[in-house]
C-alpha cells in the first residue's frame, strides 16, 4: 500500500500530494530524503530507505525527475510491502502531470482522479506481470538422462571398494565413459569391451600390519634421514651432545611479561632527562612559524586555466579543435537531452575521474547523478554536450565537498569552554596512516590560537605509541595523559577527560590505535571508547594515496561503529583529517570518495612532516583538478 506521494519544485514548493486516509508518517522521510540523497548528488541511487525515530517504522522511498520543467516526484511506502509497480506509476504520473502543469499554478485538485486511476491501471499491470510469471516459470532441471542399468548397478553388486561409482554422464552417441577409464556402474564394471583400470593401489594400503608406511601418508623414517644434510643431527640414542644444546640455547626466546605496573625503564625510549628532570628534547613551542592552517590558499582564475590550456593546445604534437569542430558536438537550438546524447561525454568524464584516483563505484554513481539532472533538458543554440556535461559535474562535486553543516572547531571550543567542560577529539583509523604525527599538527595548531591542550595516550596496543605521544608533547610542552599499555583505552580516555577538566584545559585530543576495518575485537573496543565517553569530533584519519580502498574503509568504519553501538543514536565520524596529500600531485580523488560515501567533510590535510603542514581543503582547487 501506497504511503505518500508528493510532487513538488525544485525550489521546494509543494504542488500536490496524495496521502493514505488513516496512516501518518512517522518521522519526516521526505526531509530526510531531500537532505541525505538529493542534495548530495545522490539521485543515482534507485531507492533511499529511512529508519522512523524510536521505532516508528522503516519506510522505502522513491523518485523520478523533470528537468525541463524542475519537478520532483516521490513515492514512499512501507519497506516491508516492496511493492512492484512504484516505478511504472512515477513515470505514468511524470508523464500526466506534465501535461496539465503551469508555473502560475499552486493547486492541482483535479489531479486526483487521474492519479486513482494510475494507481489502479499500474497495480493491475502488475498483477498480470505476477501471474505471467509464475505460469511462464519453467520447472526445474531434472538433470542428464540415465540409462536404466547405471541406477541399478550403482546401488546394486556393481560397487567396487576400489574403484569410483558410475558418473552418470552420456555422450551424444548414446556411449557412457567410453575410453575415459571411468566405471559404468555395471556389476562386472566392463562394457563395450573396454575395462577399467583398477585404481586400488592408490587406495588399499598394503604391508600394514607389517609396520610398513600407508602410501601417500606422513613418513617419518624420510624425514629422519633427511636431517643429517642441515648437519644439525642430534644423537639418535638420546644423548645430546653439544650441538642439541647450543641448538637448544640458540632457539630459547625469552617471553615479554606484562606486569600491572610495569617499569619505564623497560618501555620508555624517548631522550633521557638531565639530573634536574628537565627533558634534553629540543622544544618547539611556537618557534616554527604560523600554521597553514590559518592560511588562505589562492586558487587561479578561470582566465589563467584558458591560458594555459591554450599554450597545451599549441604544443607540438597537439591538435587543437576547430570551430567546426566545435560546432559539430553540438546539438540544434531547444533540443532535448536524452541519455544516449549524454553517454560518451559522461564516459569519458568518468575515465578522467578514475585516472584522478577517484573510485570507480563513485565515478559511476556520479555520472548517473549527473545523467539523471540533465535528461530530458533543453539546450540552447549551438551549446555543445560535452561543455554543459562538464558544467553540470562542476557543480555536482562542489555541492558533495561542501560541508553540510558548517563545523568550526575554535568556535565549538569556546562555546565548551563556556559550559566548563573541555572540547574532546578523537582520532580513529587504519595502522600507519599518520595519526599521532597529524594530532601534534591539531594541538599545535589549537596552541596558536591561546587555546590549551591536553593529550590522551589511549593507543595501548602498539608498542613505542605512548613514548611517540610523548615525544611530540614534551617538544609542543603541552601536558599528556598516560596509563601505560594493556589497560582499556576506553577507560583511559574517560580519565583523561576527567583530569583536563580538574586542570582546565580547553582541548582533549584522543589518539587510538590504528586497526584495520576488518578486525571486529579492536573495533568493538572502538566504538566502546566513543559510547562510553561521548566525544565532541570524531575524525577520520586516512590516506591521500588510497583509491577504492578508501571506499571501504570508511564504509566499514561506519558500518562497525553503528553495528556495535549500544545506544539508539549510533555515533559515526565527523570529519576527515587527509594525511600525505603533498605526495599525490593531481591524484586528490581520494578526498571525494572519502566524502562522497561518508557525507562527512575534510576537515584538515596534511601536506608535509612539521607542526605547521597542516591546511583546510580548497574546494575549489581540488574541483578544478579534478576536471582538469
Amino acid at each position: 500500500m501506497l504511503e505518500q506521494l508528493l510532487i513538488f519544485t525544485r525550489g521546494g514548493l509543494i504542488l500536490w500530494t496524495y496521502r493514505e486516509l488513516g496512516n501518518a508518517l512517522k518521522g519526516s522521510p521526505v526531509d530526510a530524503l531531500i537532505r541525505s540523497c538529493l542534495l548530495e548528488e545522490r539521485s543515482a541511487e534507485t531507492s533511499f530507505s529511512y529508519e522512523a525515530p524510536a521505532g516508528g517504522g522503516s519506510y522505502t522511498l522513491k523518485w523520478a525527475f523533470h528537468n525541463d520543467l524542475g519537478l520532483v516526484f516521490v513515492a514512499v511506502y512501507q519497506r516491508i510491502l516492496h511493492l512492484l509497480y512504484v516505478d511504472d506509476l512515477l513515470a505514468a504520473v511524470r508523464r500526466e502531470f506534465s501535461q496539465i502543469y503551469d508555473p502560475k499554478r499552486t493547486a492541482y485538485d483535479e489531479f486526483d482522479e487521474i492519479f486513482r486511476q494510475l494507481q489502479k491501471e499500474a497495480e493491475a499491470r502488475a498483477e498480470e506481470m505476477r501471474k505471467s510469471k509464475q505460469f511462464n516459470r519453467a520447472p526445474p532441471v531434472a538433470g542428464k538422462k540415465q540409462r536404466p542399468g547405471q541406477r541399478a548397478g550403482s546401488q546394486g553388486n556393481g560397487k567396487q571398494k576400489g574403484g569410483k561409482v558410475g558418473s552418470g554422464k552420456d555422450d551424444a552417441d548414446g556411449e557412457s565413459g567410453k575410453g575415459r577409464g571411468l566405471s559404468n556402474g555395471s556389476s562386472n564394471g566392463q562394457e563395450n569391451g573396454i575395462k577399467e583400470p583398477s585404481r586400488a593401489p592408490s587406495v588399499l594400503v598394503k604391508g600394514k600390519e607389517n609396520g610398513a608406511p600407508e602410501v601417500g601418508a606422513f613418513d617419518v623414517n624420510k624425514l629422519q634421514k633427511l636431517r643429517p644434510k642441515g648437519g644439525k643431527k642430534t644423537d639418535a640414542g638420546g644423548g645430546g651432545g653439544k650441538a642439541s644444546k647450543a641448538e637448544q640455547k640458540k632457539m630459547v626466546k625469552k617471553n615479554r611479561v606484562w606486569d600491572d605496573s610495569p617499569p619505564e625503564s623497560r618501555l620508555d625510549f624517548t631522550d633521557p632527562a638531565d639530573e634536574k628532570g628537565d627533558s634534553i628534547v629540543d622544544v618547539v613551542a611556537t618557534d616554527q612559524g604560523e600554521s597553514m592552517m590559518d592560511k588562505e590558499e589562492i586558487v587561479s582564475s578561470e582566465s589563467e586555466s584558458e591560458e594555459d590550456e591554450g599554450v597545451e593546445s599549441a604544443k607540438p604534437g597537439t591538435k587543437k579543435k576547430g570551430w567546426f569542430s566545435s560546432m559539430f558536438q553540438s546539438i540544434a537550438g531547444n533540443a532535448v537531452l536524452e541519455k544516449s546524447d549524454l553517454t560518451p561525454a559522461l564516459k569519458a568524464l568518468k575515465d578522467r575521474l578514475m585516472t584522478k584516483n577517484v573510485a570507480e563505484e563513485i565515478a559511476e554513481k556520479l555520472c548517473e547523478s549527473v545523467a539523471a539532472s540533465l535528461e530530458g533538458k533543453k539546450l540552447g543554440s549551438f551549446t555543445r554536450v560535452s561543455s554543459t556535461v562538464q558544467t553540470a559535474m562542476e557543480e555536482a562535486l562542489l555541492r558533495i565537498l561542501t560541508p553540510k553543516r558548517s563545523i568550526d572547531i575554535l568556535r565549538d571550543v569556546h562555546a565548551a569552554k563556556e559550559q566548563g567542560k573541555p572540547y574532546v577529539v578523537v582520532f580513529v583509523g587504519v595502522n600507519g596512516v599518520g595519526k599521532s604525527t597529524n594530532l601534534a599538527k591539531v594541538a599545535y595548531w589549537l596552541l596558536q590560537h591561546n587555546i590549551s591542550v591536553m593529550m590522551a595516550a589511549c593507543d595501548t596496543f602498539r608498542s613505542g605509541a605512548v613514548e611517540q605521544l610523548r615525544t611530540h608533547a614534551r617538544r609542543l610542552q603541552i601536558p599528556i595523559f598516560e596509563k601505560g599499555y594493556e589497560k582499556d583505552p576506553a577507560i583511559v580516555a574517560r580519565e583523561a577527560i576527567q583530569d583536563a577538566s580538574r586542570h582546565s584545559s580547553d582541548v582533549v585530543l584522543v589518539d587510538t590505535a590504528g586497526r584495520m576495518q576488518d578486525n571486529e575485537p579492536l573495533m568493538r573496543a572502538l566504538s566502546k571508547l566513543i559510547n562510553l565517553n561521548n566525544p565532541d569530533l570524531v575524525l577520520f584519519v586516512g590516506e591521500a594515496l588510497v583509491g577504492n580502498d578508501a571506499v571501504d574503509q570508511l564504509s566499514k568504519f561506519n558500518q562497525k561503529l553503528a553495528d556495535l553501538s549500544t545506544v539508539p543514536n549510533a555515533r559515526l565520524i565527523d570529519g576527515i583529517l587527509l594525511t600525505k596529500f603533498d605526495t599525490i600531485d593531481d591524484k586528490v580523488g581520494a578526498a571525494l570518495s572519502m566524502v562522497y560515501i561518508s557525507g562527512a567533510p575534510v576537515m584538515f590535510v596534511g601536506c608535509g612532516q612539521s607542526y605547521t603542514d597542516l591546511k583546510k581543503l580548497n574546494v575549489k582547487s581540488i574541483v578544478k583538478t579534478l576536471l582538469k
